[in-house]
């Protein structure tokens, strides 16, 4: 995916959002910002199918030699695939933050929790500055 056409949680996850099957899904992971400063994973815990996530919730966690950091869900709605491999490869995450990195995908429960999110200028600039 291009970074440049996501949508960015201002806590490092992005989004990409797609219609599937009639239904708006959220492709969520987390940005090559987090991953740099972060380092070294370690672990990952990722929510199960048909759990709920709702904007700005904890919906899992990773875990580096520095720290554990909450993932936070920049939308409301359903788990409805989780990406199982990237918790047993976590390396893979730095090689394709955009791509194969990605996390989980929700079915959205609205359209509305996009709203908030920065697109990818906004998300540069705030990295920048922190």
């Amino acid at each position: 995916m291009n970074p440049e056409q996501l949508k960015y949680n201002p806590t490092h996850e992005w989004v990409s959002v797609e219609q599937s099957d009639g239904k708006r899904v959220a492709t969520i992971g987390i940005t090559d910002f987090a991953l740099e400063q972060l380092t070294d994973l370690v672990y990952m815990d990722l929510p199960k199918v048909g759990e709920e996530v709702q904007q700005g919730e904890a919906f899992g966690e990773v875990e580096s030699v520095k720290a554990v950091s909450n993932l936070y869900s920049p939308v409301d709605g359903r788990v409805i695939e989780v990406h199982e491999g990237i918790v047993d490869n976590l390396d893979q995450l730095g090689q394709d933050p955009y791509g194969e990195g990605w996390l989980i995908k929700v079915e959205l429960a609205d359209d509305a929790t996009l709203d908030h999110l920065l697109d990818h200028e906004a998300y540069r600039k705030q990295c920048s500055e922190s």
